[in-house]
């Protein structure tokens, strides 16, 4: 891979900007069509991924640039139909850089399935029963997948609790899985479902639900990085933003667009390598209410030196294998792009990346307002919108440039002058 960073694709043409990120990354001819086509999917392999396919819908797949992640450049592939995101993460990578970037790193991709018990008479001593058989349950779990235990996964440990519901305690059976480098859903719902007779044997009860959960509270990534003060806009936006991030721990509902703001990088990763993108929203949502309380999914203070810095912690439960990320040859060739060779190494892409677009956003907003660059970078679509054609589209955005606001009302009215003359 090269060292050499990628500046200015914003200005390059869609053949430019491919031939850069291809000799960038070393992907083949094939693979950077699988993106760049915009042609990929094709109607047979949809039909197969899901049910009463009709046809398809594409969001652009960025590339935000600037990355180090752990010492090495990095392309990230974003897939996401909001202007400003990749732009404001390449903005915030960049500032990253002179203090060597993103410091980032997963914990075991460990995932736990969860098997509901009801009706049992004696709940606390029927979960000590299950656990005395904890081995065997093991056993049988994993012979569901041996090629997943060959590989050093599979189910790996247990745990019962008893809860209290609006319908009488349960017992919870809790399966640990090591699912390696895939996101795991099939393979710790079929251990779940296995297993569902002993456990009834077990506890004397019913089994009703034998699933995943996707608070994967034991498969987390972490990211931090140091952002440089001057780059920043000096010390007073370094204030700026850590007033802004005491907003959200402070308030619900700040935090909510907050952590939304962490969530556009994460997704957009997600997206783009073909990975669950609902499960690991919710995941992160849920673990940001983890103690009752909705909190930030960052951290930010200040260095000695009055750089700021931040840091990231999630659940991220991605794969490389398996889904969409093995079958539909953009999320592959994204994956070839990132050069992971891990799932625990894409989720630490991906917590970087939602560090780097949160850090973006406090800074937008502590210094001149989130809308002055997001609407400048909308200015494209509300000129389409107010009737631009193609022939005066770029005098329209031209116009558009010296403009301290960018509204539709402005842009209607600079569209229908520009018609005006050119029809006159």
């Amino acid at each position: 891979m090269s060292n050499k960073i990628i500046g200015g694709l914003y200005r390059q043409t869609m053949d430019k900007r491919k031939d850069a990120v291809k000799s960038f990354s070393g992907m083949s001819d094939e693979e950077i069509e699988a993106i760049y086509s915009m042609t990929s999917l094709s109607r047979d392999l949809a039909d197969r991924m899901i049910e009463n396919v009709i046809g398809a819908i594409q969001v652009p797949v960025g590339v935000a640039t600037n990355f180090v992640i752990n010492g090495e450049e990095k392309l990230i592939p974003m897939a996401i139909e909001e202007p400003s995101v990749v732009a404001a993460a390449s903005n915030a990578a960049r500032m990253a850089r002179p203090h060597g970037g993103f410091h980032a790193q997963a914990t075991r991709p460990i995932m736990i399935g969860q098997v509901q018990v009801v009706g049992v008479q004696d709940p606390y001593a029927a979960a000590q029963r299950v656990l005395s058989e904890s081995q065997k349950i093991l056993e049988i779990c994993n012979s569901t997948n041996p090629t997943l235990v060959k590989v050093g996964g599979g189910a790996i440990d247990l745990d019962t609790r008893v809860i209290e519901t609006i319908r009488g305690k349960m017992v919870l059976v809790e399966l640990e899985v090591d699912c390696r480098d895939a996101m795991g859903a099939n393979t710790v719902n079929t251990m779940a479902e296995t297993i569902a007779p002993l456990i009834e044997s077990l506890t004397g009860g019913r089994v009703r639900l034998r699933i995943i959960t996707n608070l994967a509270v034991k498969r987390l990534a972490r990211s931090w990085a140091i952002f440089d003060r001057e780059m920043l806009g000096g010390e007073d936006v370094v204030e700026g933003i850590l007033d802004a991030y005491a907003f959200a721990e402070a308030d619900p509902y700040r935090c909510t667009t907050h952590n939304k703001g962490i969530m556009n990088g994460i997704t957009a990763v997600a997206l783009a390598t073909g990975n669950d993108t609902r499960a690991i929203e919710a995941g992160a949502h849920s673990y940001a209410a983890r103690d009752g309380r909705y909190r930030s999914l960052t951290k930010y203070s200040k260095d000695s030196n009055g750089n700021l810095v931040g840091s990231i912690e999630l659940p991220i439960a991605a794969g490389i294998l398996g889904g969409a990320t093995s079958t539909h040859p953009a999320a592959k060739a994204a994956i070839r792009l990132l050069q992971v060779k891990t799932a625990q190494e894409l989720a630490g892409i991906m917590a970087s990346v939602g560090l780097a677009q949160n850090l973006a956003a406090l800074r937008a907003l502590a210094a001149e307002g989130i809308n002055k660059g997001h609407m400048k970078l909308h200015a494209r679509n509300l000129a389409m919108l107010a009737g631009a054609t193609p022939d005066i589209l770029d005098e329209v955005l031209k116009r558009l440039g010296s403009e301290h606001r960018v509204t539709y009302d402005k842009v209607a009215e600079i569209v229908k002058e520009i018609k005006s003359i050119r029809n006159s």
